[in-house]
Parts: C-alpha cells; structure tokens; sequence
C-alpha cells in the first residue's frame, strides 16, 4: 500500500493543484481512463468546499489530502479543520457580496462521482473519503 500525503494553504487555486496530483496518481494506480474525470471533478468538490471553509473559519489552518491504493482501490481522503456545526451559515466573500452555503450540495456531487463515500463530520472538522476501482498490478485496463 502506497501513500501520497498533500498538505495545503486555503487557496482556491492549491485546489487544481489537488485535482492534478490526484489525477495523476490515480492514473498510475490502474484506475480506468474512463473513470478521471470523475475522480478530478470529486476531488476539485472536495477540495473547493474545504477551502471555503477554511477561508471562513480558519483561513490559516492547512487542508490535508491523503491519497493511496489499497487492495485494488484507490482511494483520497480530504480533511479539513473548520468547525462543521457553522457551515450553515452564510458565507460572505471578500468583495462584501452575500452567497448563502449549500453544504448538501457538494456531497451529493461526491457522491455521485465516486464509487463509494464516506463523510465524517464533527466540531473540528469534515473528513470526506471517496474511492474507485483500480487495477492491482497498477495498470489501467483500456
């Protein structure tokens, strides 16, 4: 089992980095070509709500990505450390304009991206582990 850990500021533009690794090691972990797509659209939702919250609740606090492949899977776990009990709230951007936050949202996109999700949530934090079907010897099947 091989593990790839990504820890970043929350910055919009760390989360196309975020997509683009994870792609990558996505690829060379065996999971279909058909299946990227997916697996960069969930990670970019992931990876976008954790930096909302972030930016929201504490801006100064890393967002951690954990990608590995176990037992033919790969799987990416996102976990951030806002407080998940105020994500209700509305979130007012710097340019003063109001966009209320549709946490549900985002999750249901995951969900229905990734092969299986599982989302923790508590007063510390959201953890969102999502997974697909890879190849065991690490190559994609074409």
């Amino acid at each position: 089992m091989a593990t790839v850990e990504l820890t970043f500021s929350a910055l919009p533009a760390h989360v196309r980095t975020a997509r683009l690794v994870a792609t990558a090691i996505a690829r060379r972990t065996g999971v279909s070509e058909a299946l990227l797509d997916e697996v960069r659209l969930a990670v970019g939702e992931a990876c976008s709500r954790a930096v909302e919250a972030h930016r929201v609740h504490c801006p100064g606090e890393p967002i951690v990505i954990e990608l590995r492949d176990d037992s033919g899977r790969f799987e990416v776990t996102v976990t951030d450390v806002a407080p998940s009990d105020d994500l209700q709230q509305p979130v007012i951007p710097t340019d003063g304009t109001l966009v209320p936050e549709m946490p549900g949202l985002g999750i249901a996109v995951i969900a229905g991206l990734a092969d299986d999700v599982e989302v923790s949530s508590g007063a510390k934090g959201m953890r969102i582990r999502m997974s697909w079907p890879a190849s065991p010897n690490g190559v994609a099947a074409v």
